[in-house]
């Protein structure tokens, strides 16, 4: 299974915030939507980078409170790691462990932005294909017994 095929199921709607955006915009905008990181887009729309919860946790571990007005641009990671929609889901997700991320920006050939897929959406689609291929290996004992 694909990036693309996860893409399919869930949507190609990522939400981002600005550069400018508060700490607590960007906090604000998490909850709002129930997600754990948005990306940082600039007005044509180009990737300039993510903010996690993690970024905001360890701004707030830096700076306390004052961590709050700090705009998105200066605690987002703006070394992206990211996949096409042609990536395999097991290559995702070694990529996702080796670089210790949790949300990976998808790019077509072009540079566009496809989506964004989490670890839990790659999860998903592996617990889909495992209990796929039960399915099948049983069909399979049962016709042949």
């Amino acid at each position: 299974m694909t990036i693309g095929i996860i893409l399919q199921r869930k949507g190609h709607e990522v939400v981002s915030i600005q550069a400018h955006d508060s700490v607590a915009e960007v906090a604000k905008t998490l909850a709002r939507h129930r997600i754990g990181a948005a990306l940082v887009r600039d007005g044509a729309g180009d990737v300039l980078g993510i903010v996690s919860e993690r970024d905001i946790v360890r701004a707030m571990a830096l700076h306390g409170a004052d961590a709050v007005g700090m705009p998105a641009a200066q605690l987002m990671t703006r070394a992206l790691h990211t996949v096409t929609p042609r990536t395999r889901i097991g290559e995702a997700l070694t990529l996702m462990t080796d670089r210790r991320c949790r949300h990976l920006p998808v790019m077509e050939d072009d540079g566009s932005l496809a989506g964004l897929v989490s670890i839990g959406d790659l999860v998903k689609a592996r617990i889909e294909e495992a209990v796929h291929e039960a399915e099948e290996l049983r069909h399979y004992v049962e016709s042949a017994g």
